[in-house]
């Protein structure tokens, strides 16, 4: 009886206790990597472009532009838009069509968007579509974050602390029609805020280059400038003429 009790498993049973085994061990490397891909998911970008556009060379383009229905902006850099990004150059887009652009979330912010992040798009227009193209497309992907309100104030704060405009006409910059290097655009923004910025550019009907979008780069929380973990495609071909506005 005790040398039945001992009796070795037949291969039969040895392989099924092997490969109960391995389905186990392959069950618990599934779920440390879903556990690590909700974390990811969790907060979904590494990274956030703030974008702003110079006016002047918007209206340059091929497409034109409509002033607001509040009036001409000032001749001042405006804000495009605040885009989460991943560090390897692609980004997420539209990632809640659950959660539309409210304006009654941000009525306290209105006033400083006419200002700061005004549309130039035509028709003219108050800015809702450019708010609601804004927050839809890019917003939601940081949503895990910012909600509405914070995603827009966070934008309206990182402007208040970089003034581009004063960093460049300090370097000698000024929107006067003239023609400048990009390097020498880059290192004055540089110099004045600490940060390597990227600048694109389009074309004007004279086929002149002009500085378009001046691109620098935020950390996942919205609030501190960070050095670019990845630069969009910049202007290449100098010079760059920064257009009376």
């Amino acid at each position: 009886m005790d040398g039945e009790g001992l009796r070795p498993l037949t291969p039969k049973y040895t392989n099924m206790a092997k490969s109960s085994w391995f389905i186990l061990v392959e069950l618990l490397l599934l779920l440390e990597c879903l556990s690590h891909l909700s974390i990811s998911q969790g907060q979904g970008y590494d990274f956030f472009y703030f974008v702003q556009q110079w006016p002047g060379s918007y209206c340059d383009t091929r497409k034109a532009c409509c002033y607001p229905t509040t009036g001409k902006p000032a001749a001042n850099f405006t804000i495009h838009g605040l885009w989460p990004n991943y560090n390897n150059g692609s980004y997420p887009s539209n990632c809640n069509p659950n959660s539309p652009y409210n304006a009654t979330k941000i009525s306290d912010l209105l006033g400083k968007m006419e200002v700061d992040w005004p549309t130039l798009a035509c028709p003219t227009n108050g800015g809702t579509r450019f708010w609601t193209h804004e927050w839809e497309k890019h917003g939601t992907c940081s949503e895990s974050v910012l909600d509405q309100h914070s995603y827009f104030e966070a934008a309206l704060n990182i402007k208040n602390k970089v003034n581009l405009l004063k960093v460049l006409e300090d370097a000698g910059i000024q929107p006067n029609d003239q023609f400048y290097r990009e390097p020498q655009i880059r290192e004055a923004i540089k110099a004045g805020i600490g940060y390597t910025p990227a600048i694109t550019c389009n074309t004007d009907s004279s086929k002149n280059r002009q500085i378009l979008e001046i691109y620098l780069c935020v950390d996942a929380s919205g609030k501190d400038l960070i050095e670019c973990p990845k630069f969009p495609t910049r202007c290449k071909k100098p010079p760059l003429q920064f257009p009376i506005f």
